[in-house]
């Protein structure tokens, strides 16, 4: 049986870069740097994203971007108080930030950005049972 997500990696051409956009943006703590040593593919580091008890395990490591951009992507819960401050980090940053979806009142809102390796990112406020629970109620 599956027990949940393990871990999500990224194959980025800069490590540094990508660990700001993580360390800056979704508040990141990086656990582990291979410097020159490498146990895997590549040079690669560690971060654990939220809370310790439920922290995501994000693996980054260095390789060659993807060719192109598309809707595949990750999203990340964050409190919609917190919204303006979120889409101010990703501004900041000066990464491609994309046009959310249009949505329905009620399903919660999103900032998408890519980042230089064509990764999507979404920062959420919403949860599933939110979005069931609209979803239900029709157009």
């Amino acid at each position: 049986m599956v027990e949940g997500l393990s871990h999500i990696t990224f194959i980025v051409r800069d490590l540094d870069r990508m660990e700001t956009i993580l360390t800056t943006v979704l508040d990141a703590r990086k656990v582990y740097d291979s410097g020159a040593d490498t146990f895997s593919l590549s040079r690669e580091r560690f971060f654990l994203v939220g809370q310790r008890t439920n922290a995501v395990w994000i693996a980054i490591m260095e390789g060659e971007p993807l060719p192109g951009r598309t809707y595949n992507h990750v999203a990340f819960k964050i409190p919609d108080t917190k919204y303006d401050d979120y889409l101010a980090r990703v501004r900041a940053l000066n990464i491609d930030l994309r046009e959310g979806r249009s949505r329905v009142h009620g399903e919660g809102r999103s900032i998408y950005f890519h980042d230089h390796d064509n990764h999507l990112f979404e920062l959420h406020t919403g949860t599933l049972a939110e979005r069931l629970e609209r979803y239900a109620d029709g157009r």
